[in-house]
């Protein structure tokens, strides 16, 4: 699966129980084919206390989500879009909406 979504990306969330969100990328795992969305797919970890410096307790964390349950967003018209990757005259890849040709 190609990933097309970068980390600083904007993104819908299209599946699962944050259905609708739009956030922000802040880490993409490609071996695993998910990335870390902040305020999406957030967990309760319950942990023992590591000493001092570490109470034990319960802490909510954001964990990956699949990629195939985003969608990336076109910034000039804020909507969720399909796109594709395209070379410029200069040689350069760059992603483009395939419903506005806007560059994303």
């Amino acid at each position: 699966m190609g990933l097309g979504i970068r980390k600083g990306d904007m993104v819908r969330v299209i599946s699962g129980r944050d259905r609708g969100a739009l956030r922000k990328v802040l880490a993409v795992f490609p071996q695993r084919d998910k990335a870390l969305v902040e305020g999406v797919n957030i967990v309760k970890r319950h942990t023992k206390p590591r000493g001092q410096n570490q109470p034990g307790g319960i802490i909510e964390k954001g964990m990956p989500i699949h990629l195939s349950n985003l969608m990336l967003v076109d910034p000039k018209t804020n909507q969720a879009v399909r796109f594709t990757n395209e070379r410029t005259e200069q040689g350069n890849k760059v992603r483009r909406s395939k419903a506005t040709k806007n560059e994303i």
